[in-house]
């Protein structure tokens, strides 16, 4: 493992540890283990420095038990927990956005500002979808109680 001095300034707790071209040159089944180790790094990263991230995987961690706990199908057991976790799919994505953004420069530019706009729209709709999912499952579930 090696530190990239290019990655953040001296001392930044911003700073990311990483297999560096190793999971890239190595083949079969070294490669698969050696590009996740880089994306246990990148995930124990966001759970370090990013709030949201967090918040997101609190909320996963406490709906999907209650998910389980409802008497529906296992599809929309399925489409309850993988809602949750497109949010944070889409929360990683986002991430990567902005540090890459950041990376190239910390000015303020326009084209800058969008792009972290359009990831952070991406998050908001996928949101969206969950809580779509999760209102049409809860609300179908409370319809056919009442029957």
């Amino acid at each position: 493992m090696h530190s990239d001095p290019t990655c953040c300034p001296p001392g930044d707790a911003n700073k990311v540890v990483t297999v560096t071209g190793a999971a890239s040159k190595a083949k079969g089944l070294t490669r698969l283990l050696r590009a996740s180790v880089n994306s246990w790094h990148g995930l124990i990263w966001l759970s370090r420095h990013e709030a949201a991230f967090r918040q997101e995987v609190v909320l996963l961690g406490g709906l999907t038990p209650v998910s389980l706990l409802l008497e529906v199908s296992v599809m929309q057991h399925l489409a309850l927990i993988l809602s949750l976790l497109l949010v944070v799919l889409v929360e990683i994505i986002n991430t990567a956005i902005e540090k890459v953004v950041d990376r190239i420069s910390t000015e303020h530019h326009p084209l800058s500002g969008l792009a972290k706009d359009l990831g952070s729209a991406a998050v908001l709709v996928a949101m969206l979808m969950a809580l779509s999912v999760w209102v049409t499952v809860l609300v179908n579930l409370w319809l056919t109680i009442g029957e």
